[in-house]
């Protein structure tokens, strides 16, 4: 079976693109992003897919990108934060390394703006959502993490060491 050397995960803002592209870099491996393939295969970014088609919709697409970057990809294998809603992809990362970028609120919120790129981020009052998405999702992140790396305080570069160190 073909299985990504690692998959990051984590909120909005955590680097997990970031991150997961230097990690591949320093273990000269390909990095691959989910969120990347959903937009090449919907043809248009995840922000339309949300307002045209729906957060179900997506989160079907993500499902099944997620299911076939798990099968296909040998390197680094970035996640959308919201990932690790799917029961079916919590199942599917059982026996992967898996890390965690652990982001806290206020980080979180510096780091995405709160930018209209993110869907589940814009509305009346984004740090209260930014604080309930990360409240519903932190007990699925540790659920199937393998690793985790707080990355509040740290360089991309010092997140791949300690992601190296945990290894």
């Amino acid at each position: 079976m073909t299985t990504p050397a690692y998959v990051v995960l984590g909120p909005p803002g955590a680097g997990k693109t970031t991150v997961g592209q230097l990690l591949a870099e320093r273990l000269d491996l390909p990095f691959r992003d989910v969120d990347e393939d959903i937009v090449v295969s919907a043809g248009k970014p995840i922000s339309d897919i949300f307002t045209s088609d729906g957060e179900p919709a997506f989160r079907a697409m993500e499902e099944q990108a997620v299911a076939d970057g798990l099968k296909t990809h040998e390197g680094v294998l970035a996640l959308g934060g919201g990932a690790i809603l799917s029961a079916a992809t919590r199942e599917l990362l059982a026996g992967h390394t898996v890390v965690f970028l652990n982001v806290g609120m206020a980080e979180g919120v510096k780091r995405t703006g709160l930018s209209s790129a993110r869907p589940l981020l814009t509305g009346i009052n984004p740090r209260a959502t930014f604080k309930a998405l990360l409240d519903a999702r932190l007990p699925l992140y540790r659920e199937v993490a393998t690793i985790e790396v707080v990355t509040d305080h740290l360089e991309p570069d010092q997140v791949v060491d300690a992601v190296l160190a945990a290894r």
